[in-house]
């Protein structure tokens, strides 16, 4: 740094300026303005100010070489660090301390803390669950082991983390309503649209006990399970959960956690959207009063003939931003017309009543999702074929999705003799059944908004699907191992 002078016709100034270089240039910048030498004559008592300024950028200049020094650090060969003393401690979960704090969990645990006469610190205990879950997550003991890495150590002992267990399970309800109060001051809930949907969790025990009981495994596991139905608004955040028998029918699941938020959470205007599995009768019917409503995933295939026959008949379609009426034969006639419209999405709608519930009816066409399903069906038709080839034995009993569905055995010949061995071969009538849903995608609702808003509302089910994926792939959620129900 240095002293430089700016004269204009009144008055002289004082700078400290520094070389710089800025993109490849030499060049000089401004550190301070001193003033003037007017101005430093008044403030240094008549002192000589050129003087005072060249002291002043010496000093400095002695400053700042002493910041960017070498500093020496001398370590010893013989001395030994001594055992069991921590030395290092983590401070990542700080961020997390922080939303943890704007959601006023510590004030929840303090309302729960005052209805219970233990002695252990809950805040100090869930806010270290929750830490390790995001950060590492493992099991309680893991977790409690290393919330000692921590910054700030744990206020509590491992026992108290099981004994805390049952207490954040009795005040699971309250917690949650508490939450969502509170979250409110953090931001805008999106709660007029509400995705419910069920998973579940397999447990490494053999035995049904309690909530653990044998079902029909989402990762294909042969232990028991629990399931879980999760309540999530329209911006993809979590809102409500609640934990059930594994062998539970999971359409039983959404009234029951709907009318604790209707209670609990104050809310009474809202959406319910599902999917098809969730969307009986019963559960349509529950949303369709006062403020409520529904919009629910509906299978082509299972629908009723005449409905099924309008639903797939080629002519009648429309778009959104467009007037006239589309035969979707038409849509790849070339490859022009293939591309114009490939992302588009047609739709047709209509009023429905069965099981006396009045409901709109809307089917979209996409040639995209067409080409999607054609695409999985051929990969499908090349492992059926390659396991005809190379391995009939393996050839069983076929599910709904499963490849093996396209394949069909005789035990005859063609002029009607039995067979010596069965023979193997794809099933055309059923590639081509099949084939016939291609491309076709329907929702009912008792909404009268226009099939556009509808099926834009229905498109964002994927959010609370990815939600499960992330609890049980980077929060690890399953297996479980904890014993107790609570």
């Amino acid at each position: 740094m240095r002293l430089s002078f700016s004269k204009s016709k009144n008055s002289t100034s004082l700078y400290v300026i520094e070389d710089v270089t800025e993109k490849n240039k030499r060049t000089t910048r401004i550190v301070e303005k001193l003033g003037t030498v007017k101005e430093l004559e008044e403030k240094l008592n008549s002192q000589d100010p050129i003087k005072w300024a060249k002291e002043y950028v010496k000093e400095l200049n002695k400053k700042e070489k002493e910041q960017n020094r070498d500093v020496l650090v001398k370590y010893s060969q013989s001395t030994q660090i001594e055992k069991g003393i921590q030395r290092s401690f983590n401070g990542g979960y700080l961020f997390l301390q922080q939303i943890y704090h704007q959601l006023g969990l510590d004030k929840i645990n303090k309302k729960i803390s005052s209805k219970y006469k233990f002695t252990f610190n809950l805040d100090s205990i869930l806010s270290r669950l929750i830490y390790g879950r995001v950060l590492f997550p493992s099991s309680k003991l893991s977790t409690y082991q290393d919330s000692r890495k921590l910054l700030e150590q744990p206020k509590f002992e491992l026992q108290h983390v099981y004994r805390a267990l049952e207490v954040i399970a009795k005040e699971t309800d309250f917690i949650q309503s508490e939450l969502y109060q509170n979250s409110l001051a953090i931001s805008k809930r999106n709660d007029h649209i509400l995705y419910y949907d069920c998973t579940n969790y397999f447990f490494e025990i053999e035995e049904e006990d309690g909530l653990k009981q044998y079902g029909y495994s989402k990762d294909h596991k042969p232990n028991p399970i629990v399931g879980m139905g999760l309540f999530m608004d329209g911006d993809g955040i979590p809102l409500a959960f609640d934990i059930h028998n594994g062998n539970t029918n999971e359409q039983k699941t959404l009234k029951p956690l709907e009318k604790k938020i209707l209670k609990d959470f104050e809310l009474s205007k809202f959406i319910v959207c599902t999917d098809a599995g969730l969307s009986s009768t019963e559960n349509r019917k529950f949303n369709d009063k006062k403020d409520r409503a529904f919009i629910t995933t509906q299978s082509v295939k299972k629908l009723k003939s005449h409905l099924k026959a309008w639903a797939l008949e080629p002519t009648g379609w429309h778009l959104s931003d467009k007037g006239e009426v589309f035969d979707i034969r038409l849509l790849d006639k070339d490859e022009e017309t293939y591309e114009k419209y490939k992302l588009d999405i047609f739709y047709k709608e209509r009023w429905i009543k069965e099981d006396g519930l009045e409901q709109k009816f809307i089917v979209t066409y996409s040639l995209k999702y067409r080409d999607y399903h054609r695409k999985i069906r051929n990969k499908q038709l090349e492992r059926a074929a390659k396991l005809i080839e190379t391995r009939p034995n393996d050839i069983n009993k076929k599910n709904q999705n499963d490849f093996k569905r396209f394949i069909s055995s005789t035990n005859v010949t063609k002029d009607g003799e039995i067979a010596d061995k069965t023979i193997y071969g794809l099933n055309s009538d059923a590639i081509e059944k099949e084939q016939m849903y291609d491309g076709f995608y329907a929702v009912c609702t008792n909404l009268e908004e226009d099939a556009e808003v509808i099926t834009k509302i229905n498109h964002r089910r994927w959010e609370i699907e990815e939600c499960f994926k992330i609890m049980k792939s980077e929060f690890k959620a399953r297996p479980v191992y904890l014993s107790r129900d609570d």
